[in-house]
């Protein structure tokens, strides 16, 4: 393996043996074995069920992959097959490096065991010393939060402090390869944001992650490639933007009755390509009811691809009422996006309580003032059409990616969003500014 692939996958398949009860089970054993001695084809008391199906990829240091895929994919089964707790039925995985794993919930702990016992047993795994796993240990300990619990046996624990102290000794074991698989889901909201910085202090380090969620924007923001698995085959692997906006609309296909619109491998090598030039994802049920998107100037009304810090300018956009679709029940949808493709404004008509009143055919036209606030960058506009008459959303077209600009400020600005801020300034409780 060369020195910088971590995991190298070849071909990779898995298939279970389900059985109609236990006792076919049995009777597989027996008659299977009383076959093999008589020479005979040993029967077939179970049907096939194939996880997975010839996957393969390559994985390299430092490189942080996310795995998409609806519930049944073949995520889980992939994930344990890398970190050795289940067998591949065919194929090949080589992994170098120790790797760290959070996959179901309380694997590899001992549910009689104190959650100190647990760590040490973990770490002991994993290959550290004692010694190592005492110097460790009070970090471990202060990360997971969990106070006295941590003498206490690990099958007292909510799930929550399961997922404080399983995290907690893999990120501190140092480890070459990092494995997370859906874990975080059940933690609050505090102790994931605190996780998640943690997973991008690893990353920043070099150490290699495999994430799994179902959070398209957290796999967006923590991730450089994605790997989308469908009913155990790989369907697609890419950039993290092209890919996951791919899978969405995927989703959103099969939700409708389409669930293969088009060739998705075409899809991301054009939006890799051209990504600053045209959507990177372009989809819905009406194509061509949006006319017009872009950023204007809220004087001259003249197009802007750079809008100044602190600037009042305007989104435009102008769509036509698809025949057969009820104007009344049409949503315009907007956000402004970051060029990873996190939503950082997000803005509906239909939330703000509008409606309108047009026939088939006819066009509406929305602007959106706003003052620019963004933080020096380049940003892109994701513009949807809605059909919100039903429980659910029906996007009539839905294009990220529409236009493209890019925010500038004369002075040295912080973070991502420069708000106005006023500032009052005081001394021994006597004011010497206002600001």
């Amino acid at each position: 393996m060369c020195s910088d692939v971590v995991i190298r996958a070849d071909g990779l398949g898995k298939c279970f043996r389900i059985y109609q009860t236990p006792r076919d089970r049995l009777m597989q054993a027996v008659r299977g074995r009383l076959a093999r001695l008589a020479g005979r084809p040993a029967p077939k008391l179970y049907r096939e069920h194939w996880a997975l199906r010839d996957i393969s990829f390559t994985i390299r240091k430092g490189e942080c992959v996310g795995f998409l895929g609806r519930n049944g994919s073949g995520k889980s089964t992939l994930l344990q097959i890398i970190c050795g707790t289940l067998a591949a039925t065919t194929g090949t995985v080589a992994v170098h490096g120790r790797v760290a794993a959070l996959l179901e919930l309380g694997a590899g702990f001992n549910p009689e065991f104190s959650g100190r016992e647990n760590v040490y047993l973990n770490a002991a795994i994993l290959g550290l010393s004692r010694t190592e796993v005492d110097a460790v240990f009070p970090h471990i300990e202060a990360f997971a939060e969990i106070g006295d619990f941590i003498d206490q046996p690990v099958k007292t624990y909510s799930s929550g402090m399961f997922v404080r102290l399983a995290f907690s000794v893999a990120v501190h074991v140092e480890p070459q390869l990092l494995v997370v698989d859906e874990a975080l889901a059940v933690g609050d909201a505090r102790f994931q944001a605190k996780c998640l910085d943690r997973i991008k202090a690893l990353k920043e380090a070099g150490t290699t992650i495999l994430f799994v969620s179902h959070d398209v924007g957290a796999v967006r923001t923590l991730c450089d490639r994605a790997i989308w698995l469908d009913k155990g085959e790989k369907r697609l692997e890419g950039d993290v933007l092209s890919v996951t906006a791919q899978y969405m609309k995927f989703l959103f296909d099969d939700e409708q009755g389409d669930p293969d619109a088009g060739s998705p491998k075409q899809a991301v090598e054009a939006a890799s390509e051209k990504r600053h030039q045209q959507a990177i994802s372009h989809w819905g049920e009406a194509l061509g009811c949006i006319r017009e998107t872009a950023f204007v100037d809220l004087g001259s009304r003249e197009t802007l691809n750079v809008v100044p810090g602190g600037a009042r300018f305007l989104i435009r956009i102008r769509c036509a009422v698809p025949a057969g679709v009820d104007a009344s029940a049409i949503g315009i949808a907007w956000s402004i996006k970051n060029l990873a493709g996190s939503d950082l404004i997000v803005s509906t008509t239909w939330d703000s309580g509008h409606r309108f009143d047009a026939a088939g055919g006819e066009e509406i036209f929305a602007e959106f003032e706003l003052v620019n606030q963004l933080a020096p960058g380049n940003y892109m506009l994701t513009v949807a059409v809605e059909n919100r008459a039903g429980a659910t959303v029906r996007y009539l077209e839905y294009i990220e990616g529409s236009f493209y600009f890019s925010s500038i400020w004369p002075t040295t600005v912080h973070g991502m969003f420069v708000p106005q801020v006023k500032q009052t300034l005081s001394v021994n409780s006597k004011k010497v500014a206002s600001l």
